[in-house]
This record gives C-alpha cells, sequence and structure tokens, in this order.
C-alpha cells in the first residue's frame, strides 16, 4: 500500500515536472513573439510614416503639375492675343496696300493706276502778267486699268484702258481762254497678246510705233522739261509788237517736236529685244503708217537709251515725217545730256524740223529723293509758217519724293518767235510751279 502511494507521488512529481517545463518553454515562446511583434509594429510604424511622407511629396508633386498647367494655359493664352494682336497690327500696316480692287474673271489680274499733274503758269506775254491754273498738259492727269491673264508660261493676254482728265489744260487755256473746260480723252483702249519668244500683238487706241520716239529721256526732269517744249504752255498766243494785240499764233503753232503719230487706233507689232535692241511697226487710221528702232543699254558706268522712227502722217503738202532722240546717264555723278531732232518733208514751204538739247545733273540731296537739274535750248524752224524761226530756252528742277509717288518742280521758260512776214511777236516768259502724285 506504502509502495502504491509512492508511485502515485512520483507520477504526480513527473507529471508536475512535464507541466512546469512546458509551461517554462510555453512562456519563452510567448516572450519570443512580443518581441518579433514588437518589431514588426515598428517596421509598420516606420513604412506608415514613410507612406505619410510619400503622400505629402505627392500632394506637393500635384500642386506643382497643376500650377504647371494653369501656367501653361495662361501662357498660351497670352501667346494667341500677341499673334492675334501681331496679325492685327499687320493687318493695320498693311491696310493702304492691301489689294481691294479684283477682277470679274478668276484668271485675269486687274491693275488701276494713274496720276494728276497740276500746275500754276505765271505767264509774261509783253503786255500782262498772268497766272494760269492748269492740268500740265507734258504729262496730263489720267487714269487706267490694266488687265493681264497668263495663258502660258511664254504667253500673257492684255487689255488697257486709259482716260485723260485734265481740267483747263495747258495746251487749252490761253489769255482769251483761263477757264477752258474740262478735257476728256480715251488714250488708250486695245487688247494684246504678248509672246516672250515672239514679241508683241496689240489692237486698239494706243501708242502707235513711232509715238516717243522724239522724247527718250534719262534726265527725270521731263515732267516739265522735255523735247516738246510747248506742251506747259501750248495755249498762249503771241501778242504783236506793235498795238499789242494777239495773234493767232499759239506756242504749240510755233514749237513742235515731230514726235510720230502719237495715239491713235492701229495695229501694232514689237518684237522681243536683241541685245538692247528692239523694232515696232503700225498700220494705222486713215491710211498712216509707222515703224521705229529702240534700243537701251548700260555699263562702264553710264546708262543709255534711243529710238528713231519714220512715219507717214498722210497729210496735205507733207510727204513723209523722221525723228529720234538720244539720252546718256553717267550713274556716278549724275551728269547726263539729251538730244531730239525731228523733220517734216512739205511739198511747198520747205521742211519744217527742230532741234533740242538738255544738260542735266541728278543727284541725292535728300534722303527721300533724288533731285534733278535741266537746262535746255531748242529751235523750230519753218512752223507755223515756210518763213518762221522759234527759239525757246529754259531751266528746271524736279525733287522726287519717292515713297509717295510724288514729284514738285518748277520751271523758268522763254518762247521767241521771229517772223519775216508781218506781223512780228513779242516774246513770251513762263514761269512754272506744280505737283504729280502718282497712284
Amino acid at each position: 500500500m506504502k509502495k502504491r502511494k509512492t508511485g502515485i507521488i512520483f507520477i504526480c512529481l513527473l507529471l508536475a515536472t512535464q507541466v512546469f517545463f512546458v509551461g517554462m518553454s510555453a512562456a519563452e515562446q510567448v516572450s519570443v513573439d512580443a518581441a518579433v511583434l514588437e518589431k514588426l509594429q515598428k517596421i509598420i510604424q516606420q513604412q506608415q510614416q514613410q507612406i505619410q511622407e510619400q503622400s505629402k511629396l505627392l500632394k506637393s508633386l500635384q500642386k506643382q503639375v497643376n500650377d504647371l498647367k494653369q501656367t501653361a494655359t495662361e501662357a498660351k493664352s497670352t501667346a494667341e492675343e500677341a499673334a492675334n494682336t501681331a496679325k492685327q497690327a499687320s493687318v493695320a500696316v498693311q491696310a493702304p496696300t492691301a489689294k481691294v480692287v479684283t477682277s470679274g474673271q478668276e484668271r485675269v489680274k486687274l491693275a488701276i493706276s494713274g496720276q494728276v499733274n497740276r500746275a500754276v503758269n505765271i505767264a509774261d506775254d509783253g503786255k500782262n502778267t498772268t497766272a494760269y491754273y492748269v492740268d500740265n498738259d507734258a504729262s496730263n492727269s489720267r487714269v487706267r486699268f490694266v488687265g493681264t491673264a497668263k495663258a502660258t508660261d511664254d504667253l500673257t493676254i492684255g487689255s488697257r484702258i486709259e482716260l485723260a482728265i485734265a481740267p483747263n489744260e495747258s495746251s487749252d487755256v490761253s489769255q482769251n481762254s483761263e477757264e477752258s473746260g474740262n478735257f476728256f480723252d480715251q488714250r488708250w483702249a486695245e487688247v494684246s497678246l504678248d509672246s516672250k519668244r515672239f514679241g508683241k500683238l496689240s489692237l486698239g487706241k494706243g501708242d502707235t510705233a513711232s509715238n516717243n520716239s522724239a522724247q527718250v529721256d534719262l534726265s527725270r526732269t521731263d515732267v516739265v522739261q522735255y523735247a516738246s517744249i510747248a506742251d506747259i504752255a501750248a495755249g498762249l498766243l503771241f501778242r504783236q509788237n506793235s498795238g499789242d494785240t494777239l495773234t493767232d499764233v499759239s506756242v504749240s503753232d510755233a514749237f513742235k517736236d515731230f514726235d510720230g503719230l502719237s495715239r491713235k487706233s492701229r495695229v501694232r507689232y514689237d518684237t522681243p529685244t536683241f541685245y538692247g535692241f528692239s523694232l515696232a511697226g503700225s498700220l494705222v487710221s486713215d491710211q498712216r503708217y509707222d515703224a521705229s528702232l529702240w534700243w537701251g543699254g548700260q555699263g562702264l558706268g553710264f546708262k543709255a537709251a534711243g529710238a528713231v522712227a519714220f512715219a507717214d502722217p498722210n497729210e496735205d503738202n507733207t510727204d513723209y515725217q523722221y525723228d529720234g532722240s538720244f539720252s546718256l546717264l553717267h550713274e556716278a555723278t549724275g551728269l547726263n545730256f539729251t538730244l531730239s531732232a525731228g523733220l517734216q518733208e512739205r511739198d511747198n514751204q520747205g521742211n519744217a524740223y527742230n532741234l533740242w538739247g538738255k544738260v542735266g545733273w541728278l543727284t541725292r540731296f535728300f534722303s527721300f529723293g533724288e533731285t534733278a537739274f535741266g537746262v535746255d535750248y531748242g529751235e523750230s524752224v519753218n512752223i507755223p509758217t515756210g518763213r518762221d524761226k522759234g527759239y525757246s530756252v529754259g531751266g528746271a528742277v524736279v525733287q522726287q519724293f519717292e515713297e509717295f509717288g510724288t514729284e514738285l518742280y518748277l520751271q523758268y521758260r522763254l518762247y521767241s518767235l521771229d517772223r519775216d512776214v508781218e506781223p512780228s511777236v513779242q516774246d513770251i516768259n513762263v514761269g512754272t510751279i506744280g505737283a504729280r502724285i502718282k497712284f
């Protein structure tokens, strides 16, 4: 019985020992797990802190991105406004030269141009000194319409209408008629075919082949001073030496440059230019015809141009008419001279002819344009009759305003007519001031 108790006690002690050791082991395990857990908690806290910091950083970055987007939007808007402003400014600057006239035909280009040329002549006819307010017939006021269509790379179809609109034209104003009225003239009404290879064919009213062949001029004083010296005061009448009576002989009757057949209804052909030379010929209304040779060139510091022409004017007591002109400009100094001559064969009263020459100087005193000076002398012989001889001397100054298409000019001219038949006449002195504006 005692052994049995002893065994039971031993067994109980053994069980108690195992329970103790198991408890110790569990306690150790619990202690280890708590340390790991605490470490993990610290790691988690650190990661949470990093996540919070990264979140703050992301918010900051997002704000910067939003700010950049706003700045970009504002910059784009500002740029668009600036572009619009620049465009509007460009349009405003270009407005004066904007093309606002178009042709009724899509493939035809229409150009409108012209000029106004007004002057005051202060004339002394030997008795009276009078101011005449005129349109300068040396180059009268006009407007033109030019239409062109490019048919091929070589062929251009053209048309031109030009009208002179000249109140009180200087060729009409006289001592008897200071208000000569309005002058209208259809200067041009033509169609043309222009080929670089084959030349130009023109049909209608316009320059005959010989027109302007006596008036080639490089001096830049030709707005008031050129071979046709009568034009600026052509209508004025010479006054008798005795009795102070006006004659019926005008300045235009006594001075002519015999410059071709002017502008007529014609068919005209111009060759292409070869080495500066070209030929022209025309068949003119009323059984008239003419031909001309033109030349222009530049080199060795000089610029030169010239022309000669022949015409049949089909007039009573007149056979043929010949004329020519030449002008030379030294480009470095601006010195120039111009010559013109014309001859009209007559049956009954001797051939009539004109000789004229001018010495000029072209220089630049001002940045806005060149200044041209000219002094000339001319003789017209056997007009208006076979016993008359006219002399003229003149001096002119022309100031260019190049950006504005404007010329201001001054001239003094003496017209003297010697007559072997009565009555003899007094000289006419004319001072001119005027302006031409091209558009």
